[in-house]
């Protein structure tokens, strides 16, 4: 692939093209709009280069086809949206705490429930944290270009293999269907992470036993002669199930510090004209397309406005929100909800500088006209 393969492509396209350079061989899914192109695309593309895919019989069996999958040593991913999102909770805390790399992408839609299938929203934000039960951290990235989905697939593959844990792309309605220009990577040149391998021999191997200081165990796939017992419950070393309350704090915590110790290799963030900033936009999303263009025409009126657009949703960035919070008067959270981001804003910003939200919940995206008149009102 040439350095210049310039394409004009879909969001869903992009998904499955940086799925693919990133290594995926599995594709497990059910189809629900918006994000069904995921699934036909990768339908169409894994079985030419040797992967698997599958359509299941519901979003439970998907994500579990999955796990078996990652279990395996496949890289796999699947696709939702929605009602499909919910449904997929029980499996995205198996993998949590079985630590089973893979990858759920979440097209957002208007909810609850059925909703507005094929309008744009962005009332996942809070689900894609909190949605499985249990005291846990989740990696959760949302582009908001065609380019950026594609280079965000292939992140999110990276931090699944990395850390062991699944990640979630949180997209929504319009990044999923809009179409853009896209110079394709030379796929050579890119970065791929792929999960540890057992260095012991199988009579010593413990599948979650952590050492040399790093709190990711290493992985082997099932079939490789190596004793593996996974899951759902507590459990030891060994992957056995345990009551112990010692053990139950020891391997919780791990599972929630191999990511908030990390926050400088997770954490990623796009920071426009906030220089000379004295007061900021946090969007995110399509929505920060619009907070750009709003940015634009506010600063030819002679506001100094900048914005602050979270990659990394979670965990969220918050050594730099509070860096932006001492600097500036204002924030205002823009989002296609009634104020879930907002919320984590407030809690990390709100000591320092007034902090401010705009939402909708209309299945139309923001306008720009709407985050002006918004930002004058004060």
């Amino acid at each position: 692939m040439a350095d210049n393969n310039v394409v004009l492509m879909q969001g869903n396209e992009a998904c499955v093209e940086g799925a693919l350079i990133a290594g995926m061989k599995f594709y497990a899914g059910y189809p629900i709009t918006p994000s069904t192109e995921i699934a036909e695309i990768s339908a169409s593309k894994l079985p030419k280069i040797g992967g698997k895919f599958i359509q299941m019989e519901d979003e439970i069996a998907s994500i579990s086809a999955v796990i078996g999958a990652s279990l395996a040593g496949n890289k796999a991913m699947t696709a939702t949206s929605g009602p499909g999102f919910s449904l997929k909770q029980e499996g995205i805390g198996y993998a949590i705490i079985a630590e089973v790399p893979c990858v759920i992408v979440n097209v957002q839609r208007g909810g609850p429930s059925t909703g507005l299938p094929t309008s744009p929203a962005q009332g996942d934000i809070m689900q894609a944290r909190w949605g499985t039960h249990g005291e846990h951290s989740i990696i959760a990235l949302c582009p908001s270009t065609v380019k950026e989905v594609l280079d965000v697939t292939i992140r999110a593959f990276n931090l699944s293999e990395k850390y062991r844990t699944p990640v979630i792309i949180l997209m929504d309605e319009v990044v999923g269907h809009m179409r853009e220009k896209v110079e394709l990577p030379n796929p050579s040149k890119i970065e791929i992470y792929n999960r540890k391998k057992p260095t012991s021999s199988p009579d010593d191997y413990m599948p979650y036993k952590v050492k040399d200081g790093d709190i990711v165990p290493e992985m082997p796939s099932i079939g490789e002669g190596y004793r593996y017992h996974v899951t759902g419950l507590v459990h030891d070393e060994y992957g056995f199930p345990t009551n112990d309350s010692s053990i139950a704090e020891k391997l919780i915590t791990r599972l929630v510090e191999k990511i908030e110790s990390n926050l400088d290799d997770i954490v990623e963030y796009e920071e426009y004209r906030l220089a000379d900033a004295d007061e900021a936009i946090i969007a995110y999303g399509s929505t920060a397309r619009s907070a750009k263009s709003a940015i634009n025409l506010l600063r030819e009126k002679g506001r100094k406005i900048g914005l602050f657009r979270p990659i990394t949703i979670w965990p969220s960035p918050k050594q730099q929100i509070e860096i932006l919070a001492k600097k500036v008067k204002r924030i205002s959270v823009i989002e296609m909800n009634l104020g879930q981001y907002y919320l984590e804003i407030d809690r990390i910003a709100g000591k320092y500088t007034n902090v401010t939200k705009y939402g909708s919940v209309n299945g139309e995206l923001i306008s720009p006209d709407e985050i002006i008149s918004f930002i004058e009102e004060d």
